[in-house]
């Protein structure tokens, strides 16, 4: 047969190939294009460099891989199955993008053991590998002690043209550059096609040069399809550089192998078709039927089983040495990769009562991380350049900078997509980091995406959003959030949590510390607030509880979020004054109090009280479900205004006597 004339390290590229072909072929559906080309790429580095365990896929010490190009997919399902992870069988290959299957259309790290992050929006991927590499550099300067270099790992991506279009990827790997993050190595595949067909009709810049000027060490392999030899003197180059982030270019042809549609918009997103991969295989000499993967390349990619054990091993060896000379350092690392949160530490968290002074809750959110930041180790996050504003600076705890890695306090500069993406990276990178990444709670536009993945991906990052209201006045209606509440509520999975006062706020935190698989989102006042009397941490787990309350069935429920809670309370009193029966309840999350039973939801929203007014300062989409057909809310379905904070509130209707008037005209 043709095929035995070719090399071993030929046969084991083209079984990539022809896994990708046949199994976007069964499927009928998929990206066979990227696989066929980046091939030679991807078994260079998972065959010469890459060091994990396929029997254990979380082992700490383990390089990252991250397929940014999401699309091509199949490339990393098929190493998964050759390389032999227990996650990925060759029935797994078959099923590609079937349900339930392990090998869905982009890569799900909660689905597929040996994936790390989802991707697929392109530019997410070479982010989160920067929020990978920036965990690295924190936990090697944290932990790693002279001989003990408990820490100490790779962050390989590859990307593609897409990703470098993309927006975001500029954001992070600018940031990449500036923290001269050595340890990130990505591999481009320069391939020239996109959907629309040859990246000539929108991308022609030098993305080698913009790599450069972002500070990173940039090479280029002009011949990608078989120059095995320069992807690994490149690579091997790349990791002798540690002051700076590698960019690798590496010219593909995207379909590699099929005569007729290489190098074309064909080949990106459909399958080949019977015809085309016949004679593709005869092209590349491939004999072998669909899935069929012959027993010397199967024999030799299992070679990673036996490597991966062994690389294991003598990490662990050198962990139990490590324990021995530095036990309180190795108690900790190892709390962390546990997950688990040191005995007492909810006890750090501030607590406040009616004669506290009022605040505004961004204020206590910054009292809060701080109290925090002394009891878990683990946190680690900061700001898109707001954090005087946002209150997230860590006191004490010093810059992650350039050779300060160390230090906690993240500086993400103007760039709120590239940081959404980046602490995802950070939360699953899975040593038990806790990032929290900041910004205006409107600028959610920019990072939604972001914020999107964060509840795919199972990823506990925590969201801290200020200026959560028309209330933060003068700057007008391009930073007033209105429909952004709303839109997040929309996001399956996200937490979502708008704090009355202190004790909220706590409680607020608790939830999401404790949240490791599912992130959660505060919105956080600018404007001062009164602390309530009735308000608690514990309630607030709950999502919504009664603050105040009247005998027998309330005639009249008053629902309260956020800033706009103090004014039920105060509306609540003059009603009850008036012998009206109200009920006043603060609702800090809608998806808290839809996970508590339904008993519970019914004790203290009664169907029988069907009298409802909902008080927050945005939109009413939504509010429906909680106030039903015979309530109502005081919401702003329209934009904002510029004018001082108390201004804007008051011309909106947020006040105690509009409340009052608006919950009469309810009750006829």
């Amino acid at each position: 047969m043709v095929v035995q004339t070719q090399s071993l390290e030929e046969l084991c590229i083209n079984a990539i190939r022809f896994l990708a072909i046949d199994a976007v072929e069964k499927a009928n559906s998929g990206h066979p294009g990227l696989p066929m080309g980046a091939a030679p790429m991807a078994f260079v580095l998972w065959d010469r460099f890459l060091r994990f365990n396929p029997k254990n896929p979380k082992w700490l010490n383990r390089d990252r891989f991250v397929l940014s190009a999401g699309h091509g997919c199949m490339l990393q399902y098929a190493l998964l199955y050759l390389t032999g992870y227990d996650s990925v069988s060759l029935e797994d290959i078959k099923q590609f993008r079937q349900w339930n299957s392990k090998t869905p259309g982009h890569p799900e790290n909660h689905v597929t053991a040996g994936i790390e992050v989802t991707t697929g929006p392109l530019g997410q991927g070479i982010a989160n590998g920067v929020g990978f590499a920036m965990a690295e550099a924190h936990l090697a300067a944290t932990f790693n002690k002279p001989d003990f270099p408990m820490i100490d790992h790779y962050t390989y991506v590859i990307l593609g043209d897409g990703c470098n279009m993309e927006g975001i990827s500029g954001e992070a790997c600018s940031l990449a550059g500036h923290l001269g993050l050595g340890k990130l190595i990505a591999l481009y595949d320069d391939n020239h096609i996109s959907i629309d067909g040859s990246t000539d009709l929108s991308f022609t810049e030098d993305v080698g040069k913009r790599y450069e000027a972002y500070g990173w060490h940039v090479q280029h392999v002009e011949n990608g399809n078989t120059d095995l030899a320069a992807i690994e003197k490149a690579i091997a180059a790349a990791k002798a550089v540690t002051d700076k982030p590698s960019l690798i270019k590496v010219t593909t042809l995207i379909g590699y192998g099929s005569p007729n549609k290489a190098d074309s918009h064909d080949v990106h997103g459909s399958p080949l078709g019977k015809d085309e991969i016949k004679a593709t295989r005869q092209n590349l000499g491939w004999s072998y039927p669909e899935f069929e993967v012959p027993s010397e390349v199967l024999d030799h990619f299992r070679k990673a089983v036996d490597r991966g054990a062994t690389y294991q091993e003598e990490w662990e060896q050198l962990f139990q040495n490590y324990q021995a000379q530095y036990p309180e350092e190795a108690a900790l690392l190892s709390r962390m990769l546990t997950g688990k949160l040191p005995e007492g530490w909810e006890k750090a968290l501030p607590t406040y009562t009616p004669e506290s002074k009022a605040d505004a809750t961004r204020n206590q959110s910054g009292a809060t991380l701080n109290a925090l930041a002394g009891v878990l180790p683990e946190l680690f996050g900061g700001s898109a350049d707001l954090a005087p504003s946002n209150k997230t600076l860590l006191k004490g705890y010093g810059d992650f900078q350039k050779g300060q890695y160390q230090n906690r306090n993240l500086r993400f500069g103007v760039r709120e997509h590239g940081m959404g993406a980046i602490c995802n990276g950070i939360a699953l990178h899975g040593s038990g980091l806790i990032p929290y990444g900041a910004t205006f709670l409107v600028f959610t536009d920019y990072m939604r995406n972001s914020i999107r993945l964060s509840a795919i991906s199972e990823a506990g990052v925590i969201w801290v959003m200020t200026h959560d209201s028309v209330a933060l006045g003068e700057d007008g209606p391009t930073h007033q959030p209105v429909e952004h509440i709303a839109s997040l509520r929309a996001i399956p999975q996200l937490v979502v949590m708008r704090p009355a006062d202190g004790n909220e706020t706590s409680g607020a935190y608790k939830v999401a510390v404790e949240n490791r698989h599912r992130p959660t989102l505060l919105a956080l006042s600018r404007q001062n607030l009164p602390n309530l009397a009735g308000s608690s941490i514990e309630a607030t787990a709950k999502g919504a509880y009664i603050l105040n309350d009247c005998e027998g069935t309330p005639e009249l429920i008053l629902i309260g979020t956020g800033g706009e809670t103090h004014l039920c309370v105060e509306a609540g009193a003059r009603l009850s004054q008036e012998g009206i029966k109200v009920r006043v309840v603060s609702m800090p999350s809608w998806e808290l109090f839809d996970m508590q039973d339904s008993a519970y939801r019914e004790s203290v929203l009664p169907k029988a009280a069907t009298k409802r007014l909902a008080v927050e300062a945005g939109s009413s989409m939504g509010w429906c479900r909680y106030v039903g057909s015979e309530g109502d809310t005081i919401s702003i379905d329209h934009f904002g205004a510029s004018a001082p904070g108390e201004i804007v509130m008051e011309k909106f209707g947020y006040t105690v006597d509009n409340v009052v008037n608006k919950a009469k005209a309810l009750l006829g």
